[in-house]
């Protein structure tokens, strides 16, 4: 069959899906997207994948796509990190007979990202992303997607985009935010940026950012005119938002589990997602928080997700007639809402915010965990403190290390060259030298060597030298008995 483009691609092998469950690392494996399925999602992405790991590691393919197969979880969509052109269409190739389409992720901000160079960090490199796509739209077989996040200029957004359609991509998700909007700095996602990607292109169009309920969702595409609107962080704090329902959280915990069960995936995920749909509960009941941490089989968070239930039950029966909901929620805590992530201690302190009132507790401010009060300190840092009292987290009482000339790591105290192991080691090898202070003797192992090779070569010339004696022997006793007869 002919591969399908653009808008025809949307209609016909996606369906014409409107809402979308974002690619989320460790947070949309199988058995959250078969419970997202559920309650209204119509197209989910895997979790983002490592392009060259996917090439070199077959456990890692088995892993994350080959085993999570499922006949339910389809229209799918698989997402790949890369920075190399032919790395991606290698794992491409090895992961497209698994979904209908694979994705390119442009829109990381996180610094694993900044290291690794890919996500986010790629889209100042246009010919490189042109180079990926092209090759990529040639050789699959399925269609090439993009996600990406915007530029602070609009003009430049839009061009970005429309390099990207050219090159080959058939549809685009655009994240309204730029790649500093993150954490607490996350702020509010443009959708003035996602409205002028959606009339400049002739491709459809997904937008992410600020959708937290189904009415949001619906005014996006309105605003925007998008085909269809992605979700993360409002996914994740209530998997039925598509469905424009608010359920109990105990609700769904027991079916999450219950699917997990029948497609199980590490504990740690199904953990990670129970925080996140159980966050203002947990913000009341903290001793469940301490048990959620702690728990470590299925049947453990089965048994927290029943305990939680019947503390939320026994609120709800004690409830006054007219009460309403503490710390400024929209919902009592026990019902699935969003989280609006908190800003900078300084922005929270302009705006006279305070957490969460009476018996919950506001989320510690970030920038707690640099001072070298204990008061503020993390739980992990509190802990080495318990180890050891005179442990100190000042910054300014970190011992200084003098850096390597080349790269900036701290040096080797003894290093001959003044630099650290790694850019000492490339230097001596280059220059076949010593450095007694990393341990390095390359200079000595080659004239070791040397020396080696020299003896070998004068035992071969004494072998050759006794063996010329003997013939010469032979020879001589064979002339004097020839000469005797």
């Amino acid at each position: 069959m002919p591969k399908l483009e653009g808008f025809e691609f949307w209609r016909n092998t996606l369906k014409g899906a409107r809402f979308v469950v974002a690619p989320m690392v460790d947070q949309s494996e199988l058995a959250w997207r078969l419970l997202s399925r559920r309650h209204g999602a119509q197209l989910c992405y895997t979790p983002m994948l490592h392009a060259q790991v996917f090439v070199r590691d077959a456990n890692y393919r088995k892993e994350n796509l080959y085993c999570d197969v499922c006949p339910e979880d389809r229209p799918l969509i698989v997402q790949f990190c890369a920075n190399d052109p032919e790395v991606f269409v290698q794992a491409a190739l090895l992961a497209q007979d698994y979904c209908d389409a694979i994705d390119l992720n442009l829109g990381c901000p996180q610094m694993i990202a900044k290291r690794g160079h890919y996500g986010a960090f790629l889209q100042e490199e246009w010919k490189l992303l042109q180079k990926m796509i092209v090759l990529a739209n040639e050789k699959l077989s399925v269609p090439i997607t993009c996600k990406i996040r915007v530029f602070p200029e609009i003009g430049k957004t839009v061009k970005y985009a429309q390099l990207l359609e050219e090159a080959g991509c058939q549809l685009l998700t655009v994240h309204g935010r730029t790649k500093e909007q993150k954490g607490p700095l996350a702020g509010v996602a443009s959708w003035e940026h996602i409205q002028a990607v959606r009339k400049a292109v002739n491709i459809p169009v997904f937008a992410n950012g600020n959708i937290q309920y189904l009415s949001d969702v619906e005014q996006c595409i309105q605003k925007t005119g998008v085909q269809g609107v992605m979700s993360a962080e409002g996914n994740l704090h209530n998997p039925a938002l598509f469905e424009g329902r608010n359920p109990v959280v105990w609700e769904m915990a027991e079916e999450y589990l219950e699917i997990v069960q029948q497609y199980p995936c590490p504990l740690s995920y199904v953990r990670a997602h129970l925080f996140k749909l159980w966050h203002h509960t947990l913000q009341v009941h903290q001793h469940l928080r301490d048990e959620l941490a702690k728990v470590k089989t299925l049947e453990g968070l089965v048994a927290v997700n029943r305990e939680l239930k019947l503390h939320c039950q026994e609120e709800i029966a004690s409830l006054k007639e007219d009460e309403k909901p503490k710390g400024g929620l929209p919902f009592f805590h026990w019902i699935c809402q969003p989280y609006v992530r908190p800003g900078p201690k300084e922005v929270c302190k302009e705006n006279g915010t305070s957490g969460m009132e009476g018996s919950t507790r506001g989320k510690r401010a970030l920038e707690d965990e640099d001072d070298g009060n204990s008061d503020g300190l993390s739980k992990n840092k509190q802990k080495k403190k318990l180890r050891n009292p005179n442990k100190s987290f000042d910054p300014s009482l970190k011992p200084k290390y003098a850096k390597c000339d080349q790269c900036g790591n701290p040096k080797g105290n003894k290093c001959v060259f003044n630099l650290c192991r790694g850019c000492c080691k490339k230097r001596a090898f280059r220059e076949t030298a010593d450095c007694p202070g990393h341990g390095l003797l390359f200079k000595t192992k080659y004239e070791k060597s040397l020396s080696w090779k020299n003896g070998q070569s004068s035992l071969e010339n004494i072998e050759v030298t006794a063996q010329k004696g003997e013939v010469e022997e032979t020879i001589l006793l064979k002339e004097a008995i020839d000469g005797v007869a």
